[in-house]
């Protein structure tokens, strides 16, 4: 159905072992399928559409044998309080973010600032946001499907741009929402302010100066990041772990070296050619999945592999979609605003400013040529079952 509507932007279905299939056949028929429904989500014509979409909710409610009928869900906020919701089991993340944000007042035009997650709460007092929800998927279901590790549901800022926090403040229902979720980041260790900043915070929070606090707050380090939990990577060696922040157009690594010292390292987005993530099987325990994620490095001059073992690959992989997305918007903006200012009669300044968008975006357009990314809204299932293949 796909091929009929979109032709030859859908690529060709992997195809079938008639006979018994051997281990080796088995993982490779596995691998070409992840990379068949990876290559398809990355076109966001195909992933909204009705054909698309209605295959998804049915193959997410078959899976889970959960049928259409009304029910109750919990939307929380960064503060802790709740929206509670009367929906259909098979209503979309799409339909259900709409729903509670205008529900709070926010102007429909600011609502693609937002999106939903599933994160879990520690005992500890940790965060862990656990993935981003894909615009198709049924929060419902996959709540049900995750009862066991009790995640909860939630709405939380969706950009990478520390800047483009200046857009909402003029809506209350925005502001309130960056509020909240930029003091939960704070007391969640996940903004390191130093200690008078920290005073500041504590005063402008005490009078409720909201605006003040956030202008404030985007002074400080990892503020519009979001913080992973603590994982292994294999940089500047093998088996060091590493706290990791994405945000504000890199990946940073706080690495604990073998020898218990600690390295500070910055990967910059502009020096990423390539990522890809990786299902590795279950752990020894069989308790949890192995996720990977590689990226292709330019550390001086040199290109390189930095692998991260996260089960948070896939959200990490979102975040780097994500900045990348902001900077090809940024460029194009900038690109266009150049091309206003150059008179017209300057042929070479036409050709300097083409040029220059096209060096801009060379180092992202390569990626889709050779690697299969993940779109940013995939991994709604946990993986592809063996009586699938």
């Amino acid at each position: 159905q796909l091929r009929q509507l979109f032709g030859s932007a859908v690529p060709a279905f992997p195809p079938k072992f008639y006979l018994a299939m051997t281990k080796s056949m088995a993982d490779e028929r596995w691998s070409q399928l992840e990379q068949y429904l990876q290559n398809v989500t990355l076109d966001s014509n195909i992933t909204n559409s009705d054909i698309f979409r209605g295959f998804f909710q049915k193959l997410q409610q078959d899976t889970f044998k959960i049928q259409t009928q009304r029910a109750f869900l919990d939307v929380y906020l960064a503060d802790g309080s709740n929206i509670r919701l009367e929906i259909q089991t098979s209503d979309t993340a799409e339909r259900i973010l709409e729903v509670t944000l205008c529900k709070m007042g926010l102007s429909r035009e600011l609502i693609k600032y937002f999106s939903l997650f599933f994160f879990q709460d520690h005992d500890n007092g940790a965060l862990s946001v656990v993935k981003k929800v894909a615009e198709f998927e049924l929060p419902y279901v996959s709540l049900q499907s995750m009862k066991e590790l009790h995640s909860k549901l939630g709405i939380r800022k969706w950009y990478m741009d520390p800047s483009l926090d200046t857009l909402l403040m003029d809506c209350t229902a925005s502001l309130n929402l960056l509020y909240m979720q930029a003091i939960q980041e704070v007391r969640r260790n996940w903004v390191k302010p130093t200690e008078k900043q920290m005073q500041e915070l504590e005063f402008l929070q005490k009078k409720a100066k909201k605006v003040k606090f956030l202008e404030l707050i985007r002074e400080m380090q990892f503020y519009g990041y979001v913080r992973l939990d603590p994982c292994i990577c294999d940089y500047p060696e093998k088996g060091c772990s590493a706290d990791i922040y994405v945000g504000n157009n890199e990946i940073h690594c706080c690495i604990k070296l073998p020898t218990n010292q600690t390295k500070e390292v910055s990967f910059k987005i502009n020096r990423l050619r390539s990522w890809q993530v990786t299902f590795l099987g279950a752990t020894k325990d069989g308790e949890e999945d192995t996720l990977e994620l590689r990226f292709e490095y330019n550390d001086s001059g040199t290109w390189q592999w930095i692998i991260l073992y996260t089960k948070q690959a896939f959200l990490l992989s979102s975040c780097l979609k994500k900045m990348i997305s902001e900077q090809m918007i940024k460029a194009a903006k900038e690109g266009q605003e150049m091309e206003v200012k150059m008179p017209e009669s300057t042929t070479n300044s036409k050709k300097s400013s083409i040029q220059q968008k096209q060096v801009i975006h060379s180092g992202f357009i390569s990626r889709k040529r050779f690697l299969v990314r993940p779109n940013e809204d995939d991994y709604v299932f946990e993986k592809i079952r063996e009586e699938d293949l």
